[in-house]
């Protein structure tokens, strides 16, 4: 009877130890993760229902990590550019706002990427700085005047007083 309440009593420290690196791995911190599941390995090898998951988790946390190491080299304006548009289509609107603040400081004049901000900040739910951005993407290209009348993103601000007027800057 011991021995069965000590071999519960392990599996539920097992199971524990193993959630909390799964944990650590969905908020994305894949080296911690590796790590926890690793230590994991050495400290319950006899759990393998959980050893077996471990250990492939471990390779998809080092294949993940490799993958992030081989990231593209961003040099140009249009590469910031372009890079801050894939960001901001994946749903990564911090790492998409630097990269677009990067390539403005490159080429200072570029509308597309005023326009970008400005729609960017919409999605994050900042109309100031998304007004701001718009005004000067209609004020380096007027084009973008009529993309802005028609861009589903900005549909929150379509009936805001200063959108409108934006738009109807000549």
């Amino acid at each position: 009877m011991k021995d069965e309440k000590a071999k519960k009593d392990e599996y539920r420290k097992a199971l524990a130890a193993y959630s909390d690196a799964m944990k650590e791995f969905h908020k994305g911190k894949l080296e911690k993760a590796a790590e926890m599941l690793t230590n994991f390995l050495e400290k319950y090898p006899t759990e393998t229902e959980l050893t077996d998951r471990a250990k492939i988790y471990i390779t998809i946390c080092q294949e993940r990590a490799k993958e992030n190491k081989e990231s593209i080299s961003l040099k140009t304006a249009e590469d910031y550019y372009q890079h801050g548009i894939y960001k901001t289509n994946s749903g990564e609107f911090e790492e998409a706002l630097k990269s677009l603040e990067k390539a403005l400081k490159m080429s200072p004049d570029d509308g597309k990427i005023y326009y970008s901000l400005a729609n960017l900040y919409c999605l994050m739910g900042q109309a100031d700085p998304c007004l701001e951005n718009l005004k000067k993407a209609i004020q380096a290209d007027k084009f973008f005047r009529i993309l802005a009348q028609n861009e589903t993103d900005f549909e929150p601000l379509w009936e805001d007083k200063k959108f409108k007027l934006i738009i109807r800057m000549t």
